[in-house]
């Protein structure tokens, strides 16, 4: 009797090995050694299915003819060509909000690092002794009573806005449907939440809409005191016009987790900007988020090879 071939799978990096190991289970499972261009189209020539952790190249699937599924271990879809995956046919899902608890308490970490200062504050103990350490709390504020404009309010969005007012935090949204936003949060334009907000949260999708929507226009509008943290992508923020912006006291300090470009050399001009906070691109990953998120990516995989259509295939 002749053997019916199993479907095989890529990994452009590895998942929870548990999970990995389930996968395997059922299909044969290739690991990509690293991420270049040249190694995922050689790996994905004879693949079925591919479940993306890093950036794919636009024309990936010229290289794939036998490629029916890609699953996004993750949210963000910007790693995916999504226009030729639609072209060939190839169906795509994600893992809406399976970071979003993640992301927010990165966020509300950042908040209280910085309202705090406990970084500087440890530096200077560390340092200059307890004498000089102790009054930096005095000029501190806290977070309650302030204003946090949230650009995005998505499942991320909403769940730190719902945090916040418990805080009594006044939480501002933009966003294309402000229908849709919850009671908790207040719309508002653009400009009128660059000029009222304190912290200031990029958690939108990056699109032609939202490239460098903070640039120097935007940073002219903003309170000499507020943090700008971004949790979205790096080029929603036009980097060099937020370098001018610290450097000359126009912004107080800014927390960023995602960057342009992408992955950071440490040669960019930002780490030698003051008052920055720069983790590489973390927000989402946890110990927890990370097993969800492996465990929900290798159910829809296996759902789709099955003849299932699950409920997170991206409408394209």
């Amino acid at each position: 009797m002749t053997q019916v071939a199993r479907p095989k799978v890529l990994l452009t990096n590895p998942i929870h090995p548990i999970e990995q190991a389930r996968l395997a289970q059922t299909v044969d499972v290739v690991v990509a050694p690293d991420v270049s261009h040249h190694t995922i189209a050689r790996l994905i020539a004879d693949c079925d299915g591919i479940m993306v952790r890093s950036h794919l190249a636009a024309d990936v699937f010229d290289h794939a003819p036998k490629m029916k599924y890609v699953v996004r271990h993750g949210v963000g879809l910007d790693m995916i060509p999504m226009q030729a995956a639609a072209d060939k046919g190839i169906v795509v899902a994600n893992l809406p909000g399976s970071n979003s608890q993640a992301v927010v308490e990165y966020v509300l970490a950042a908040m209280f690092a910085v309202s705090r200062g406990l970084v500087v504050t440890d530096s200077t103990l560390r340092t200059e002794g307890w004498a000089a350490a102790k009054p930096m709390s005095n000029h501190r504020l806290e977070i309650g009573g302030s204003t946090c404009g949230i650009v995005g309010v998505g499942s991320i969005g909403r769940r730190l806005a719902e945090i916040l007012k418990v805080m009594g935090v006044n939480v501002l949204g933009l966003t294309r449907r402000p229908e849709t936003l919850p009671v908790s949060v207040t719309a508002v334009d653009k400009t009128t939440l660059l000029k009222t907000s304190d912290w200031l949260v990029l958690a939108c999708p990056h699109t032609p809409q939202t490239h460098h929507l903070i640039d120097n226009a935007a940073l002219a509008l903003v309170k000499p005191s507020a943090c700008l943290i971004n949790v979205a992508r790096g080029p929603v923020v036009d980097t060099p016009a937020l370098i001018m912006a610290l450097k000359e006291n126009r912004l107080a300090s800014a927390v960023l987790d995602v960057h342009e470009p992408a992955i950071l050399s440490g040669d960019e001009p930002i780490f030698d900007t003051p008052n920055t906070l720069l983790t590489p691109h973390l927000a989402g990953i946890t110990a927890t988020s990370l097993t969800g998120m492996s465990q929900w990516a290798v159910d829809t995989l296996l759902a789709l090879l099955n003849g299932e259509r699950p409920s997170n295939v991206v409408k394209n």
